[in-house]
């Protein structure tokens, strides 16, 4: 059994696993989604570019959200 002192060191290495580990799925989903959104538009609409468009926009956001995330977790570490 772990000991007290020792149980928030841990939970907090659960929770930093976690947080890194979400930021390799932000950029392929949000490309995924910009992928359909994209498809869906373009048949909706009878065009062919909007694929394309949907696949760069995802690829902006998903960076734009990662860079976000990264951040935001360097200043909680600062701050402890």
């Amino acid at each position: 059994m772990p000991k007290p002192e020792d149980q928030p060191k841990e939970r907090s290495f659960v929770v930093q696993v976690a947080r890194y580990s979400e930021i390799g799925f932000i950029i392929p989903a949000a490309v995924i989604l910009g992928l359909f959104l994209g498809k869906a538009l373009d048949w909706w609409l009878h065009t062919h570019w909007l694929m394309i468009a949907g696949i760069v926009f995802g690829a902006i956001v998903g960076f734009v959200q990662m860079i976000r995330m990264v951040t935001s977790a360097s200043r909680d570490e600062h701050e402890k």
